[in-house]
């Protein structure tokens, strides 16, 4: 055979080899495919008539993803963190609260979120123990504005300023006396010391001396004062009468506090 006898074979027979490749993969792609087809029908239809598989299967995805942001974030996420804030849509609450908070948000530059959530608390407590809410919550301003983790020289704690080793009693059955940290529990301890205060002195006023620790003493320092000013302040907020933001202007002081409901002359504790 020739020299170009023999090319001319090599050719013939490289052109079969490559058609013969070509259809092979064309086969081999085409049954593949074929075959994931098949197989997804199949997951398709086991995953719809076991829910509990397609469940898991989605658990499962679930959790790669969320091991995937861990992974990219380097931050290990706490879905139901958000169950322990105290916080509330402010839009959510009734006008009159919505009112409050927004006014002591601004006065005392806090986010409103946790501030609706205190509003509201003050109002739910205010009605079970028969104490204007504005008042629980002028007392809280003046204690800690509005700062859930102060505490004072003596060892007072919290919103509303308890002394957490004193009423250790009270704070049992929240679980002990870290939950003086907890802003509603706080609230809740604080208002149960000044119900008794109030009872004990049988007047708002000398109640309000009891509680700053002022009842030995010839003169509280102008506590009572405060409270009531502030008082007579944020009542107003509620009755649709917003005072200005600035300082409270002689007419606001406990002794000459228009528009606020007379305190009670005694509470039972």
């Amino acid at each position: 055979m020739t020299a170009s006898g023999r090319l001319a074979a090599v050719g013939s027979g490289l052109k079969t080899f490559a058609g013969d490749v070509a259809e092979g993969l064309f086969e081999i792609t085409h049954n593949s495919l074929a075959l994931l087809g098949v197989i997804t029908v199949l997951a398709v239809a086991l995953l719809g008539a076991r829910p509990d598989l397609r469940q898991q299967g989605e658990d499962r995805l679930a959790d790669w993803l969320q091991a995937r942001k861990v992974a990219t974030l380097d931050i290990t996420p706490e879905p139901d963190a958000v169950e322990r804030a105290t916080a509330a849509d402010p839009k959510a609450l009734p006008r009159e609260q919505a009112s409050v908070a927004q006014w002591i948000a601004r006065k005392y530059r806090v986010a409103p979120e946790p501030v609706a959530a205190l509003v509201s608390e003050a109002y739910e407590v205010g009605r079970s123990t028969k104490l204007d809410p504005t008042l629980i919550l002028a007392i809280i301003a003046i204690e800690s504005s509005f700062n859930p983790f102060a505490q004072s020289t003596v060892g007072a704690q919290g919103l509303m300023q308890v002394m957490t080793s004193v009423h250790t009693d009270k704070y049992q059955h929240f679980g002990g006396n870290y939950a003086a940290f907890d802003p509603r529990t706080n609230l809740r301890v604080g208002v149960k010391v000044l119900q008794e205060c109030i009872a004990r002195a049988g007047s708002l006023v000398g109640g309000l001396k009891y509680y700053v620790g002022a009842a030995n003493l010839p003169t509280d320092g102008g506590y009572a004062d405060k409270v009531m000013a502030e008082y007579a302040r944020l009542h107003r907020v509620a009755t649709g009468k917003a005072p200005p933001m600035g300082p409270a202007g002689p007419e606001l002081r406990a002794a000459n506090t228009v528009g606020v409901p007379p305190p009670p002359a005694k509470l039972a504790s």
